[in-house]
């Protein structure tokens, strides 16, 4: 029995809109982490969000992080007075 904040590799498929092979070799490439458990490899409910782009990993949030700080510390004057008007 999976647990409820998981997914089997047929529900990423769907999920992701790809077929289960595409899902499985995804996941053997390292793309999605899984673990698995029994039989049958799971998949996070939030690595899945992650694969389907509906939320954003630890790495891309600091590169997002770190391209805003780039932005305020290049632009911050012209940033404030585009601002103003």
């Amino acid at each position: 029995m999976v647990r409820q904040n998981s997914l089997t590799i047929p529900e990423l498929a769907k999920k992701l809109g790809i077929s289960r092979v595409a899902a499985w070799s995804r996941i053997k490439k390292g793309e999605i982490p899984a673990v698995k458990v029994g039989r049958q490899y799971v998949v996070s409910a939030r690595d899945a969000r992650i694969a389907a782009g509906e939320e954003l990993g630890p790495e891309h949030r600091r590169w997002l992080a770190g391209a805003v700080a780039r932005v305020v510390r290049e632009y911050g004057p012209v940033l404030k007075r585009l601002s103003r008007e």
